[in-house]
């Protein structure tokens, strides 16, 4: 039976680390506007990057690539899920419950919708461009999978080591830097898909245990290790992907993106205390309550109304300024508030498929096939953010690391993965 948010508020603990639940909405939130916002569309259909068109702009990314928050509050969760359930199929299908089910829904509709206008010839212009770029937020469903997937060694490595599980993975994304900067490894660089997000994670073990104890510290030197990364190294200044960047932060993740990790982490731990005072106001509390409820529905719908609403524009023949230009600014409030109305509708559509559904009794279960089924998960996830959902018939394909995929190979594993989680966990 359903619950309703005041009942929820009513019922929450006073034990809650309820600025956690705040830091989860709020870094989710920071994305989906910044998403909203680096947009550009032309009048000819084509999309660009507001980043691109006033460079100086850029600097923002230091304090708006807000996602090493969300994979630090991760950690945090993680690490509480996994010590009240130690089974590893039912921690995973727990974890993975309300991420997989709305993330599967997105991916199934959206399939059957590119087959779709592609049998009816009208995956040109715009709407081509859109059937890749709706399937970009996946990438981010592909390393918090892995995260789930790494909880229990790594926890069990933090509960031995501490920090020094933390600093492990820190000199293990420095050597793959060094190697690939250095002395021209080929391919290395994607070993820090792994330990760059593996250590903001691991942070957040830390936090659960209560031993971030100078978080000022950390994000000094998490800010100055950047500064000096982009001002003496080969690191770009902006903390988001670009285009055309012959080395991106993001894709994959540099040393410069894990300090500026750092960073965060000890900004926000900072202000832990206002914060918590925050979240724990009835009106604010029940507001984080109903935005947890909807956040991962939200955050994969949220680019598919962006570029309805630029879509309809051109429909329209609503005019389109120059990007970057008074008249585009001014237009902005407009544009985000238009999005914002159909990001709701879509999650009024959505949402019930992001309630959790009953909580199956510890079991055994059988760890070997959830293993498999996560790992499957993953590499169809980010392989279908790839290669998006455009040319499901040619069999076009991306390069995930140096294995090309297709969408459709990359839809099958995905709900293949899904499917061997769900068994396993329910076992």
């Amino acid at each position: 039976m359903a619950i309703s948010v005041s009942e929820l508020a009513a019922r929450t603990p006073d034990t809650r680390d309820r600025y956690i639940d705040l830091l989860r909405v709020a870094s989710l939130a920071t994305v989906v506007l910044g998403h909203w916002l680096m947009a550009v569309v032309t009048a000819d259909g084509s999309i660009g990057n507001l980043l691109a068109v006033v460079p100086e702009l850029q600097v923002l990314t230091w304090a708006l690539q807000i996602m090493p928050v969300f994979f630090f509050v991760g950690g945090f969760s993680h690490a509480l899920s996994y010590r009240s359930r130690p089974v590893y199929a039912a921690f995973l299908r727990a974890r993975l419950q309300r991420l997989l089910r709305p993330t599967m829904v997105f991916i199934g509709v959206w399939t059957a919708t590119a087959l779709v206008v592609q049998l009816l010839g009208g995956d040109g212009g715009l709407t081509g461009v859109a059937l890749r770029l709706v399937a970009q937020p996946l990438w981010f469903i592909g390393i918090y999978l892995a995260m789930v997937a790494f909880t229990p060694p790594l926890l069990k490595l933090h509960e031995r080591y501490g920090w020094g599980a933390f600093a492990a993975l820190v000199a293990g994304a420095v050597a793959v830097d060094a190697l690939r900067f250095a002395a021209g490894v080929p391919y290395v660089e994607f070993l820090n898909f792994a330990f760059v997000w593996l250590a903001v994670h691991q942070l957040g073990f830390l936090r659960a245990d209560d031993r971030i104890r100078m978080p000022a510290a950390l994000a000094v030197c998490g800010l100055v290790g950047a500064a000096a990364l982009v001002a003496f190294g080969p690191y770009p200044l902006s903390m988001v992907g670009m285009p055309g960047e012959k080395v991106s932060n993001m894709a994959p993740p540099t040393v410069a993106l894990l300090c500026h990790g750092l960073w965060l982490v000890g900004a926000v731990e900072l202000l832990r205390g206002p914060g918590g005072r925050l979240a724990r106001r009835p009106a604010v509390w029940r507001a984080v309550i109903a935005a947890n409820g909807v956040a991962m529905t939200a955050f994969l719908w949220h680019l598919t109304a962006m570029l309805g609403v630029y879509g309809a524009m051109l429909a329209l023949d609503v005019p389109l300024p120059e990007p970057a230009s008074a008249a585009w600014w001014a237009q902005v409030p407009v544009r985000l508030a238009v999005a914002a109305a159909v990001t709701a509708l879509l999650v009024a559509v959505f949402r019930a498929v992001e309630r959790p559904g009953p909580r199956p009794a510890a079991a055994p279960g059988s760890s070997p096939v959830a293993a498999l089924g996560i790992t499957l998960c993953l590499f169809g996830v980010l392989g279908l953010s790839m290669v998006g959902f455009g040319g499901l018939l040619e069999g076009r394909s991306a390069l995930l690391i140096a294995v090309p995929v297709t969408a459709p190979a990359a839809v099958g594993m995905a709900l293949v993965g899904w499917l061997l989680v769900e068994r396993a966990g329910r076992a």
